[in-house]
């Protein structure tokens, strides 16, 4: 039987019912497609901002720069390098791990401030593997142990055994809690005698080993190429498993008598915790294929920093177990925050 036409301006309470539940259907609709947008295929749809904790013309600013040049191109959307430096970079840090999870906030995060912060302050306003998602590796930074050239010693194992000798005549510098740590454990493992004399950055760090205000230190190889070039350090060893390009003949810390010794510092991208899975996805295999060109990789080796990679699984891994390894020298060493 036939229903009577329904009276204008007048509907029926299942007509209602159905008319709200259409509306709904098509929000929910509208809404998953905006999260596609998004999150899909879509991505980046406007500019990428990477957060460096450190200032303008140092390593991992020079590498932020190097490879988001090469990933906008790839991307389509400009890459933004901003720097916030200071405070060990956990204002950088804590920047990030308080932004949108949405791929366009990223950090440059180095070894010291993701791995040696949490293990050195009591407080952060960050957690390094909780409030931030590793994407991937940019690149590594082998080390040397140098010296200047008034010190007796042309072998790790004499460097050793001099300090032992003579254990008020060893101080060593150090420009950050990093660079503190590698020589703290070289010292944990073989029972050498330096003192530490702390300096701001690197670059006074290694200023002090020329001048020879103190006599050791270990530091990144790109910076001491020259001086090391033209006599004014003796470089000892390479603090990596395998031995630097740069110096074939020169042994690994390991290869010299300190088996088991390796200490590498990295500068990796993070992005905050909660970004999707398909944009870390993205992001990491981009980056992976910038990481591969030849301009990249020859500038790399002038910088002598080795080109990263991996994937997010392997750099969150490699943090937890630096961690744990670098707590306890600090806790050995009685190292605390700068």
């Amino acid at each position: 039987m036939l229903r009577p036409p329904m009276r204008a301006g007048i509907a029926s309470p299942s007509g209602s019912k159905v008319r709200s539940a259409s509306l709904r259907l098509v929000a929910l609709a509208l809404s998953c497609a905006a999260t596609a947008a998004a999150f899909g295929q879509a991505y980046p749809a406007k500019p990428i901002k990477i957060v460096v904790g450190f200032p303008p013309g140092g390593g991992n600013d020079l590498i932020a720069r190097l490879v988001g040049a090469k990933l906008q191109d790839v991307l389509g959307q400009p890459v933004v390098i901003e720097n916030k430096a200071g405070a060990n970079a956990i204002i950088a840090s804590e920047f990030v791990a308080k932004s949108p999870p949405d791929g366009y906030t990223l950090l440059v995060g180095a070894t010291g401030q993701m791995v040696i912060n949490p293990v050195l302050y009591e407080k952060l306003p960050y957690d390094s593997l909780r409030d931030l998602v590793p994407i991937t590796t940019l690149a590594l930074f082998p080390m040397v142990l140098v010296a200047h050239p008034s010190v007796p010693v042309h072998s790790v194992a004499e460097l050793i055994a001099y300090s032992k000798t003579n254990p008020d005549q060893l101080c060593y510098s150090a420009g950050s809690t990093a660079f503190q740590v590698a020589t703290e454990m070289l010292k944990g493992m073989t029972g050498m005698s330096a003192r530490h004399i702390p300096y701001k950055g690197s670059a006074q760090a290694i200023n002090a080993v020329v001048a020879g205000d103190v006599q050791i230190a270990i530091v990144d190889s790109a910076p001491v190429v020259a001086q090391i070039r033209a006599g004014k350090l003796k470089p000892l060893a390479v603090t990596s498993a395998t031995r630097n390009p740069l110096w074939p003949r020169l042994p690994t810390l390991s290869e010299a008598g300190v088996p088991g010794y390796e200490m590498v510092l990295w500068s990796s991208v993070f992005a905050p915790a909660g970004t999707p899975t398909e944009i870390v996805d993205k992001l990491q295999a981009e980056i992976a294929h910038v990481l591969q060109e030849p301009e990249v990789q020859e500038r790399f080796a002038e910088m002598a920093v080795i080109p990263g990679g991996g994937s997010s699984s392997e750099l969150a891994a490699r943090m937890r177990e630096e961690m744990e390894r670098y707590r306890a020298v600090a806790r050995a060493a009685h190292i605390k925050p700068e």
